[in-house]
């Protein structure tokens, strides 16, 4: 074999619009293209000249699987730039509003997204028919999630309960014990999950990441901690911008970040384990290793495990905050206009995601910088495919095509909402 492309036109089970294109030259691959060609959408653009309190609901719309972590971010940033501090039980809130993003996107992706390819399925609605109970188990999952979401944020999707300072209006502790029940049947469910990825098929594929996350020192990282690498790094989010750098590259209409010595790096669920492994709660530690899991895992075909790993500490977490909420004096704490700068850092579904905003003395926003995981992870993907794929390029087109969009999937990269079937060409040569 000379020659040959696989070329894979649109992108099925990942949210939004994407092809691959996986180059082989005598026997070995020698390129791969993870190719974006959504339209830009131009967020950074449409926020110049903006007061800073819309961008909390500008940047949800970024997103109709993480909104929260875009909400995050951009409310974490404004106020560091206006100088905000907020109390406890809102700081626990807002804990809470991520578990529930969490355990709903992971839910989406482990059971609708990338399970059918580790079962040989076309996709979930064709894995329901042999497997409606598991299907459903997921669903149930997604749907207490969503359910968080719901009662905090004021609506499933693109919440608008959240502003800077806080939110609009808080529940009552009464109200959040209403969710205890269904927290407890999901965390069950949860652990099911952990034991039920752990049984699949995988690759034995290893590769020496450059691992970045967020790690604070008293809990596994969601809305704040400082940016670790296990390279040494270890920089607040004012200094990201020293360290990372985005680039264009010709197919892709999203810029890819890397280091500022021109390394792919990985962000996401492994590098948040291997990074915090021991601030997981002693059950989703338990579950971990019990799955096969070491405190680090290096294997991408393992993530779905890992994210499973994560969606049973999502569901502890929210009931122990749950149990010791209190309820606030108030929503919010006033914020004052002002010129500044602001910083942030929150941990996605699907990895680091990084806001700056520059503020004029009214609050009006000059600039605004928005690096999602997924341009962050896209130089790797490209990477681990070049590496990968070579052990299987004796496989039929079809089956070759299968496992370049498995690989993809490890990732749950987030192009936007969007999906769609699959229109393979083979070019040989």
């Amino acid at each position: 074999m000379a020659r040959k492309t696989i070329k894979v036109d649109y992108l099925a089970r990942v949210e939004g619009e994407g092809a691959l294109t996986v180059t082989i030259r005598d026997d070995r691959v020698t390129h791969a293209e993870l190719r974006i060609f959504e339209p830009p959408r131009f967020f950074e653009a449409f926020l110049r000249g903006r007061a800073f309190s819309e961008a909390v609901d500008i940047t949800s719309r970024i997103c109709g699987i993480c909104p929260v972590a875009y909400q995050m971010s951009s409310v974490h940033a404004m106020e560091d730039a206006l100088g905000v501090k907020v109390a406890k039980p809102i700081r626990d809130l807002r804990r809470l509003l991520y578990c529930g993003e969490w355990i709903e996107s992971h839910a989406l992706h482990i059971y609708m997204l990338h399970a059918p390819d580790f079962l040989g399925y076309q996709g979930a609605i064709e894995m329901a028919r042999d497997h409606a109970e598991i299907v459903k188990r997921g669903l149930d999952l997604k749907k207490t999630g969503n359910a968080l979401m719901s009662l905090i944020g004021g609506r499933e999707i693109h919440p608008i309960n959240v502003r800077v300072g806080g939110f609009y209006k808080t529940p009552l502790k009464r109200e959040l014990a209403v969710l205890n029940d269904s927290l407890k049947r999901a965390r069950d469910q949860a652990l099911e999950t952990v034991r039920w990825v752990s049984g699949f098929d995988f690759p034995d594929c290893q590769r020496d990441y450059e691992l970045v996350a967020l790690s604070h020192p008293d809990e596994y990282p969601l809305n704040e901690g400082r940016i670790v690498s296990n390279r040494g790094l270890n920089i607040g989010a004012s200094e990201y911008d020293a360290h990372f750098q985005e680039i264009h590259v010709a197919h892709s209409n999203a810029l890819q970040s890397r280091t500022r010595e021109g390394n792919a790096y990985l962000v996401g669920p492994l590098a948040r384990f291997s990074l915090n492994f021991q601030r997981l709660t002693p059950l989703a530690q338990d579950a971990a290793k019990e799955a096969g899991l070491g405190p680090s895992c290096s294997n991408p075909y393992r993530s779905i495990v890992v994210r499973a790993v994560e969606v049973l500490y999502a569901c502890d977490e929210a009931l122990r905050i749950i149990a010791g909420y209190e309820e606030p004096d108030r929503p919010f704490e006033p914020a004052e206009p002002r010129a500044g700068v602001g910083f942030a850092a929150t941990e996605a579904p699907r990895g680091l995601l990084y806001h700056r905003y520059r503020l004029d003395d009214d609050g009006t926003i000059l600039e605004a910088q928005i690096v999602p995981p997924t341009s962050q992870n896209q130089a790797t993907i490209e990477e681990d495919l070049t590496v990968f794929i070579n052990d299987w390029i004796d496989l039929p087109d079809e089956a070759l095509k299968h496992r370049c969009e498995q690989t993809v999937r490890n990732y749950d990269p987030c192009i936007s909402c969007a999906t769609h079937f699959l229109d393979l060409r083979v070019e040989r040569g």
